[in-house]
């Protein structure tokens, strides 16, 4: 086969999507996703400075992303958009509701953002994003689901309770970013007013290790190969404790070589989805 046939067949090779969580918290939530020719980040509420170090640590240009899209208006997922929409163009999308409840929280920044509709894909670059509906205490919250060709990626970092919509956008996803926020008996034996703890574990509140570990197995299958745990309570959780509950969930349902990752843990880690195999050339590649 000629250089430019080789050339041919590599160019149509299936894409592929990079996930890197840059943050995760109740302080602070940023996670970068690209195809080979688009990137964009889910949330930014770190500030200009730690989401340049971050990016410059993969080697990414804050003034090459293709966008950011938020999830919802609280703070620690948008602290750091008005400087990054202003020092680097970055283009914010957001739905309505989201929009109306961050322009409160930045007061005197007021940008032109890019609306998508709630369950509507839309476009950046070669990226499909859908989002879905997730239940939060914030004006109109979603989940992301992020595609490039068979590549897809799920994320749902702050959701009160599991629901049949969120399985369903979540199910077929080669790698899922969710949130494992607390173990139920350490936020209850915890210090923090009963009120918050009310809120949590409401159905609008933050997904508990159990919550979590049931919906992934429900979701599980051949397809999925990571599941990366976000917004982990330093205070009522441990990531020995969320992990084990979800691989043990994993493995009753026959999915045990699932790879789980507790993004506090792995801040910057790289993941690729599909993930690479070595490549098998045609026959007509490999004579003489």
């Amino acid at each position: 086969m000629t250089l430019d046939a080789a050339e041919k067949y590599f160019y149509n090779a299936p894409m592929s999507l990079t996930l890197s969580v840059l943050a995760s918290s109740s302080a602070a939530n940023a996670i970068f996703v690209a195809s080979d020719t688009t990137a964009v980040l889910i949330d930014a509420g770190l500030s200009l400075r730690q989401i340049e170090s971050r990016l410059a640590a993969l080697s990414v240009a804050p003034a090459s992303l293709a966008g950011v899209c938020l999830s919802h208006e609280h703070s620690d997922h948008i602290l750091g958009v008005p400087a990054l929409h202003r020092r680097h163009g970055v283009p914010i999308y957001a739905n309505a509701g989201t929009i109306e409840g961050a322009r409160r929280v930045w007061k005197d920044f007021q940008p032109r953002c890019r609306i998508f509709e709630t369950g509507r894909p839309f476009v950046i670059g070669d990226l499909t994003i859908e989002p879905f509906a997730v239940p939060h205490d914030a004006y109109d919250p979603v989940g992301f689901i992020i595609r490039a060709g068979m590549a897809r990626i799920g994320i749902a970092t702050d959701i009160g309770m599991p629901t049949t919509l969120v399985r369903e956008r979540l199910r077929g996803c080669q790698a899922v970013v969710i949130e494992s926020n607390h173990d139920e008996r350490l936020l209850l034996e915890s210090r923090r007013p009963w009120a918050l703890k009310q809120r949590i574990l409401g159905r609008q509140g933050h997904l508990s290790n159990r919550h979590a570990a049931e919906m992934i197995a429900e979701i599980a299958g051949p397809h999925l190969c990571r599941v990366v745990l976000a917004h982990v309570s330093a205070e009522c959780n441990e990531p020995s404790l969320a992990k084990s509950e979800i691989l043990e969930r994993l493995r009753a349902c026959g999915c045990g070589n699932v790879e789980i990752a507790v993004a506090a843990d792995a801040p910057g880690e790289r993941w690729r989805f599909p993930p690479l195999e070595p490549v098998v050339l045609p026959v007509e590649m490999t004579e003489p």
